[in-house]
Formats: structure tokens, C-alpha cells, sequence
């Protein structure tokens, strides 16, 4: 990713999407071999990369979300899980890319309805004028060139936090070899005041970080409607589940490392099962 004053214009940045398919398998790629999505013709709702099952553990500390608001459609994996497996949650989609969009049908997204919304917009300016609207906010947006600039800017986290509830939560897929990612970790941590985790080896070379937006006292201190007692118990949730990330990401000895690692995708398969099969 460009550091932020050399952020490109959206169109200078834009290719082609390409769409492949083989066999029982739809990807989408902006060059050739470079997967960003991908499908299973026979289950299109199935969630197929170790990242987008990684993603969904925002469940661990909203469970039941009102409003999901996506940065990058893709291929419409967490568009279509969550559409399907959370019924009584609203969901929001930005996409800068108009090529992007006109693929929705050979990825089987569903068409906009009363509870989704694809919109072809700049995600940071559409999340810097929407204060305090998600309970979740997935970044997942990339193109040819990687990570746009813009949002992976101090003031896009500082806007997805005050576009959060409290109690809500960021989650930013990472790429461990971008040359920024400190600079990305950083600026997540100085957004939500170090209210940030990451479940060690989750999903490879993407690093799914869980940054949430709570009082800084939680209990009747912190005020009342969405800062109440529901915001109070995110919190503590966030508290265990926080402990729990640490434990595998403290540079662990080595005969530890790679049980955790395994723990942790196991954990992303087995929340992804578990939303899949609950009674809604």
C-alpha cells in the first residue's frame, strides 16, 4: 500500500477483474493467479478462503449485529454468509468498483432487498458521514495494486470507529508482507485506544485484526442508550476473548506455535459451522 500522501485516484488504480472458472471452482482476480474470491459453483453460500472464515469470528463479540456495513464487494463471500446465516441483520456494501458490481450475478450475490444494499461508492467518504450507524465494520478492500491508500489511513480507522456503536467492532484484513503493516497495526491500535486482537496463524499471510469500540469504563458510568449495560457486556466479552488472542500471539516456544496456530483455524471453522447449522 502507498504511504497516504501518495494515495492514487481511485480510477488511476482500477483493472479489469477477471473471472475464472474450473471445474466446481469460480474465482475472481485482478491478475491472473492472484485469487481475491472464490466460490464453489455447488454451494455459493459456503464460505471456501481461510480469511473470509476468519472474518466471521466478529461473532465472538457481536453475535447478534444489527448492521453489517462491508468495504469490497469481491466476489460476495461475507455478502452472501451473512445474508444467509444472519436473517434478522441489515447489511451494507461499498464498492468503488463498477466492474466489480456487474459480477454479482455470476457469483449468485442476491439482488438488494430490504436487508442488503450494494452501493458503488468511496468507502471513506461514505463512512466518515455515517457516525455511530454499523455494530460491525469488514474491511476487506483491495484491487490490482493492493490496499487503496485511503483506507488504511489514520482518519478512515479514526472514521469506522466513530461509525461503530458502542460495543461494535472493526475488523481489517491485513497482508503480513505489506511493506506498511506495522504502520497499518499502529494506526488500528491509536483509533480504538489498543482495544485491538488477533488470533495467531487464523488464516496465513492475512492477519484479520478485531479492534473494538467500547466505553472506557464500561457500567452505568458510561451513559446511557448504546453505552449501556449490552456495551458494558461486549466489552467483557471482548476482555476474554482478547486473553484468549494473546496467548497464541506472544511469540509462544516453538512446540506451542503451531498448536495454537491450528487452534485458531480451527475455532474460524467451527464458528463458521456453527452459524451455518444454528436454529435462526
Amino acid at each position: 500500500m502507498p504511504h497516504e500522501s501518495d494515495a492514487a485516484r481511485p480510477q488511476e488504480r482500477q483493472c479489469a477483474p477477471l473471472v475464472r472458472t474450473r471445474g466446481n471452482r469460480r474465482t475472481l482476480e485482478f491478475q491472473p493467479g492472484d485469487i481475491q474470491s472464490e466460490m464453489l459453483l455447488s454451494r455459493p453460500d459456503a464460505l471456501v478462503l481461510e480469511y473470509a472464515r476468519a472474518m466471521m469470528c466478529f461473532v465472538l463479540f457481536v453475535p447478534q449485529p444489527r448492521h453489517i456495513l462491508m468495504v469490497g464487494l469481491g466476489g460476495g463471500s461475507l455478502v452472501k454468509f451473512c445474508h444467509r446465516h444472519l436473517p434478522h441483520t441489515r447489511i451494507t456494501v461499498l464498492e468503488i468498483s463498477a466492474e466489480v458490481i456487474a459480477l454479482r450475478d455470476q457469483f449468485h450475490i442476491p439482488p438488494d432487498d430490504a436487508r442488503l444494499r450494494i452501493v458503488h461508492a468511496d468507502a471513506a467518504d461514505y463512512i466518515a458521514a455515517m457516525p455511530a450507524s454499523a455494530d460491525v465494520i469488514l474491511v476487506d478492500g483491495f484491487d490490482a495494486a493492493g490496499m487503496p491508500a485511503a483506507l488504511g489511513s489514520a482518519a478512515f480507522y479514526a472514521a469506522c470507529r466513530r461509525a461503530l456503536r458502542d460495543g461494535g467492532v472493526l475488523v481489517a484484513n491485513l497482508l503480513s508482507y505489506d511493506p506498511h503493516y506495522a504502520a497499518l497495526q499502529e494506526r488500528i491500535h491509536a483509533a480504538f485506544g489498543g482495544r485491538v486482537c488477533q488470533f495467531e496463524g487464523i488464516a496465513g499471510n492475512n492477519h484479520i485484526l478485531f479492534a473494538l469500540r467500547a466505553p472506557a469504563r464500561p457500567g452505568p458510568a458510561s451513559g446511557s442508550g448504546p453505552a449501556s449495560a449490552a456495551a458494558a457486556a461486549r466489552y467483557v466479552r471482548y476482555a476474554r476473548y482478547a486473553r484468549l488472542a494473546r496467548w497464541g500471539a506472544i511469540h509462544p516456544p516453538r512446540p506451542i506455535l503451531l498448536p495454537v496456530r491450528l487452534l485458531n483455524r480451527l475455532l474460524a471453522r467451527l464458528v463458521v459451522a456453527w452459524l451455518a447449522w444454528r436454529p435462526v
